[in-house]
């Protein structure tokens, strides 16, 4: 793994229910994919190879469009390392243990 993205798609359109039905569209694709992500309030995160990682990010725009926004606005934040990145538990996973944590002690 050499390379891990940030995704954001904004398809524009008004409707709240719009943006979530276009947007677990992307969702479904990137999980088709295989790779491993993580989705966040306002991203996804994704981990795998620089080049499936752009195309992901190429056909997550066509799928907006194709679900029926007439356009879309992404914002991609991109990690790339030849010898390899951060995994994502690399990054967050200390968080993640410690909610885990807390919400084990509060049941």
């Amino acid at each position: 793994m050499n390379a891990s993205i940030a995704l954001q798609v904004l398809p524009n359109v008004t409707e709240r229910e719009e943006t979530r039905r276009i947007v677990d569209e992307v969702i479904a694709y990137i999980e088709k994919s295989g790779l491993h992500y993580v989705v966040g309030a306002f991203e996804t995160t994704i981990e795998g190879d620089l080049d499936e990682l752009l195309e992901i990010v190429k056909e997550s725009q066509k799928i907006c469009v194709r679900a029926g926004a007439p356009g879309v606005m992404s914002y991609v934040k991109i990690s790339y390392e030849p010898a390899g990145v951060w995994t994502i538990d690399d990054k967050t996973g200390k968080y993640d243990r410690k909610r885990r944590e807390r919400e084990a002690q509060n049941e």
